[in-house]
């Protein structure tokens, strides 16, 4: 089985040499095609309006001066001897649950690789702050995810759905359980905040909060809070069926 590795975090980001482990458990023909640079909350986009560099960081390992989307398609269409058989993106510095899908850059990953025709899964790892530092267990996803990916690659799965891994910020003893999860939904407040540079001209950062829109049984928010690891399937056909019906009635 060839694997395609690749992040939003970057080329040298802890996760992605966590993963990197976890994958050659499964197969020992892994490849990794990261980004050059962060490219957190970059979500599915393309580069389009600047080349693509491609730089060889060591054996099978190349990163991408773009983002995790041009890293798949460079990796599927230049880089692998061949296409792969398996596309895992992450592990994420952070959980992707609820509305954050549509902007990360690890679930893109995966998204462009079910739209390539390739099982595609994205891992992220939930986190807390000891102090003002962030601490990311990926020791948890690290113990569990060989034998959780080799399950779910093993199961047949309609085309074009993708799966969405994430790991609670707990001890690898201490999770619950594996649970299939719906989407959850989530409340952002987003605020520009306002510095200035040396010269005195404005610049912004922007901020953001969340907090859970609704405590839903069987949710992605839910699971990762009672320290179950949660897998969501996510499909492309974002037009659900029941919306469809709805609106030929309506049209009707």
């Amino acid at each position: 089985m060839r694997i395609l590795l690749t992040n939003d975090d970057g080329i040298h980001a802890d996760g992605l040499a966590s993963l990197e482990r976890v994958a050659r458990q499964l197969s020992d023909d892994v490849w990794v095609v990261a980004p050059e640079m962060d490219q957190s909350g970059y979500a599915h986009s393309l580069s389009l309006s600047e080349p693509l560099r491609l730089r060889r960081v060591g054996e099978r390992h190349y990163a991408v001066r773009g983002t995790p989307t041009d890293c798949v398609i460079m990796g599927a269409k230049k880089v692998l001897p061949g296409m792969p058989d398996l596309i895992l993106s992450g592990i994420n510095s952070g959980a992707n649950l609820a509305d954050d899908v549509t902007y990360s850059g690890t679930v893109a990953g995966a998204m462009e690789g079910a739209l390539l025709g390739i099982r595609s899964i994205a891992v992220s790892q939930a986190y807390t702050y000891v102090g003002e530092d962030r601490h990311v267990p990926y020791e948890t996803a690290e113990a569990l995810a060989p034998a959780l990916l080799d399950r779910l690659v093993s199961t047949p799965l309609p085309d074009g759905v993708l799966l969405n891994v994430n790991f609670p910020n707990v001890a690898p003893e201490k999770v619950a359980g594996t649970v299939v999860t719906s989407q959850g939904r989530l409340v952002h407040s987003l605020w520009l905040d306002e510095r200035r540079d040396g010269r005195g001209i404005p610049y912004y950062w922007m901020r953001f909060g969340r907090e859970p829109a609704e405590s839903k049984a069987g949710s992605d928010l839910e699971a990762l809070r009672n320290g179950f690891v949660s897998v969501t399937p996510l499909h492309l056909d974002l037009t659900a069926y029941e919306v469809k019906d709805r609106l030929a009635k309506a049209l009707s």
